[in-house]
């Protein structure tokens, strides 16, 4: 009889360590009404209390003082941004030596919009994106929008501040938690979501960035998909007909819409389906609706070519962009990339991601961000130092049976040194 083997497989796709990570500046709380960020006020004018609340000073700029830093060159093709700088590149060659070749990456150094400067590493190479393909998530989300309201770009922010949704099992299921903040008692919960739960599209968009929760990406995708759907109707539809809509739709239908409304726009922005492209749904309660279609991979050009044209105020329009970077502003604890200490005067708008697999026949030591058969680890980041030091990096790793957050944290620390000489 023949022995058999039994495969254990772990699959995690994450952004972060739980509920550590806040996005959006401190004072956005009027502007969009999420609730945690009501609490971020209070810890920072100091009438409330936490001995462990502690905020790097990069984090403290306010509603206004995010800007766009392209907008000089929004005319721009692309194709003027990647054109290399030798000794740029020779100086960023250099940081690679003895590591792994699968380590690749696109860096822009924009301090000087006189002299842009560019470099790279395995630039097109492809990797599981992990988390960070919740940017075509958002992306979507302000595409709709657009549509619906093309002239007027505070009735988007409107139905983004009122439009509530509940969460199903949509929601289901997800290891992160999300904060909650209870603004009449400053009570402050951090937990799975559950079916029940109930949040602004702010909110939700805000809780599958800040902490990465997989069941807000997949609440709001299909709160996408159900904007394709209805268009004009949607900001009146309630959750009995959205709810009919899935029961009786097909569903093929709801998964080919569901993938052209977060894919379709980064079309539009020049980047292939080879480059970057999402397949699947966060949680599996979605997948209760929709299937799979077309599997998901990024890559250090595809994302660099969305940073650059967010920068532009190319992503959709200017007023979209500046929103989606807002909510791309780690106002928090921060992690990998984001953590390198040389980075901690500095505006950081960050997105990290990772998936890993394991495969526990092979007698291997195998773990959480120590995968022996996969171990994807990405990050996005715009950094801007007070010195007007700017640049982007996009950096995606798959180095087995290691936990990269290491690695990516001195990286960053080695970019950031040979950028500001």
């Amino acid at each position: 009889m023949k022995r058999v083997v039994v495969l254990t497989v772990i699959v995690l796709i994450s952004l972060a360590f739980v509920g550590f990570n806040y996005y959006y500046p401190i004072d956005g709380y009027a502007h969009t009404g999420i609730k945690r960020l009501k609490r971020l006020e209070l810890l920072k004018s100091g009438e409330l209390k936490d001995p462990n609340f502690k905020i790097p000073n990069g984090a403290l700029k306010n509603y206004m003082d995010i800007e766009l830093s392209l907008l000089s060159h929004k005319n721009d093709s692309l194709h003027c941004f990647f054109k290399e700088d030798k000794a740029f590149q020779q100086q960023i060659n250099g940081l690679f030596r003895g590591l792994d070749k699968s380590y690749s990456l696109a860096v822009i150094d924009i301090s000087d919009l006189n002299n842009i400067r560019y470099a790279h590493r395995n630039e097109t190479s492809g990797y599981q994106p992990g988390s960070v393909g919740k940017i075509a998530v958002l992306v979507g989300l302000f595409d709709q929008l657009a549509k619906m309201y093309p002239n007027d770009f505070e009735k988007r922010l409107d139905l983004l501040r009122s439009k509530s949704v509940k969460a199903g099992v949509w929601g289901l299921t997800d290891e992160h938690t999300v904060p909650i903040f209870n603004i009449e008692t400053n009570k402050l919960v951090k937990r799975q979501v559950i079916a029940s739960d109930v949040f602004t599209l702010f909110e939700w968009a805000d809780h599958m960035l800040s902490v990465s929760n997989n069941g807000a990406a997949s609440i709001l995708w299909r709160e996408v998909l159900l904007m394709k759907a209805f268009g004009d109707q949607y900001p009146a539809l309630t959750q009995e007909e959205a709810d009919t809509y899935f029961k009786t739709t097909e569903r093929k239908v709801l998964t080919d819409i569901g993938n052209d409304v977060v894919n379709l726009p980064l079309r539009d922005l020049g980047i292939t389906s080879d480059e970057w492209r999402l397949g699947s749904f966060f949680t599996r309660g979605a997948n209760t609706y929709v299937g799979d279609k077309g599997g998901s991979i990024g890559t250090p050009i595809g994302l660099m070519k969305f940073l650059v044209q967010l920068e532009q105020g190319n992503v959709i329009d200017e007023k979209s962009s500046l929103e989606m970077k807002r909510l791309m502003y780690m106002t928090d604890r921060r992690i990998r990339y984001a953590q390198a200490p040389a980075l901690k005067e500095a505006a950081v708008y960050f997105k990290s991601g990772s998936l890993y697999k394991c495969d526990r026949s092979k007698g291997e030591a195998c773990g959480k961000y120590m995968g022996n058969v996969q171990n994807f680890m990405n990050s996005v980041a715009i950094v801007e130092h007070p010195d007007r030091c700017k640049y982007m990096v996009v950096l995606m790793t798959n180095v087995l049976r290691k936990n990269s957050a290491t690695d990516h944290m001195n990286l960053a620390t080695s970019i950031d040194k040979i950028i500001r000489q």
